[in-house]
């Protein structure tokens, strides 16, 4: 009995001993940074506000030689009085072709013989969101054009820029790619991000070539703005037929959006470098994570909620959403 009880010890030691070495061999591999990073270039999309702006402030003060894509001339020039001489801009609109082919070309004269270090796909858009059965083909397509098509173009382009250098390719997803919590494109778009990032890190590990998803909970943006939540929600119920409108009944779509003021107020995180932090170390790390998760709701609510069996998330958003009028 004595034995067998200091064996148990013994391999509880053991035990013990090998998680507290990966423990630390895994902080000490995480914590390894690149060297020269006044030698790469960075191309980040989505860089007019919100996590791309703030994102293209830190890395230049980190001395990246940054490239940032910019919708328009305002946000490009906003950003430029806020940085320094070494990060440049052009004006980008990842729905065009086009556009994406002359910032290419822009980006091959910048990078040189060098490559380019980093392609951060942070463009996104999230409107309409709402019900599934208020949408037209339209509102999907336009969500989806940004979120999913030009993410996956600018890969596409700018992939063999990135494999000279043996880069980063960073993709900003969502929560919303793990669990799909509304209708509308944005969380089919994210989902999308999520498989494409996965199918092409696998695809070109042999390159030297990493692929990052950044998962950000609920932080307050132009994303997560109410205004045009609730500007887009009554377009959406304006444009329903008499008889859906009567199955939802006169009162859905002001509970509706109380909900969602509720949810905006009650999670949205306004620290934004909570999310810049994982693109900066997915950027910096000498052995970067394939995932990062963003913000308090995403680590304790979203990720941990999407490996519940479906029937769980189902009547968790059944008891959070309104009922309709005629519902069984």
């Amino acid at each position: 009995m004595y034995e067998y009880l200091s064996n148990n010890c013994t391999c509880t030691y053991v035990l013990g001993a090998f998680v507290l070495l990966w423990v630390l061999v895994w902080f000490y591999r995480d914590n390894l940074e690149i060297t020269k990073v006044s030698e790469k270039h960075v191309f980040v999309t989505g860089c007019d506000s919100g996590f791309g702006h703030l994102l293209c402030k830190c890395l230049d003060k980190r001395g990246f030689r940054v490239l940032a894509g910019c919708l328009t001339e305002k946000g490009a020039d906003d950003l430029k009085r806020a940085t320094g001489p070494f990060l440049k801009t052009c004006i980008l609109d990842v729905t065009s072709t086009i556009s994406i082919q002359k910032a290419l070309e822009w980006t091959k004269k910048e990078v040189g013989d060098k490559g380019l270090w980093g392609l951060v796909n942070n463009a996104g858009r999230s409107l309409p969101m709402g019900p599934s059965e208020w949408m037209k083909i339209e509102d999907f397509q336009s969500t989806l054009k940004v979120n999913m098509t030009g993410m996956i173009e600018m890969t596409m382009n700018f992939l063999p820029l990135v494999k000279k250098a043996r880069g980063r390719v960073v993709n900003v997803a969502s929560v919303l790619g793990r669990v799909a919590a509304n209708g509308g494109g944005y969380c089919v778009s994210k989902f999308a991000v999520e498989s494409f990032s996965d199918c092409l890190r696998r695809d070109i590990q042999n390159f030297g070539v990493n692929v990052c998803i950044i998962e950000p909970g609920f932080f307050k943006t132009q994303v997560t703005s109410l205004e045009p939540i609730e500007r887009e929600l009554h377009r959406l119920w304006n444009q329903l037929t008499p008889e859906v409108k009567e199955s939802y009944g006169d009162k859905y779509l002001d509970k509706y959006i109380k909900i969602q003021r509720l949810i905006m107020n009650t999670i949205c995180d306004s620290d934004l470098s909570k999310v810049t932090n994982c693109m900066e170390h997915a950027l910096l790390a000498v052995h970067p994570r394939t995932r990062y998760s963003a913000g308090w709701d995403a680590k304790l609510l979203w990720i941990p909620l999407s490996y519940m069996p479906a029937c769980v998330v189902d009547i968790a958003l059944k008891l959070v959403l309104p009922k309709p009028a005629k519902s069984v």
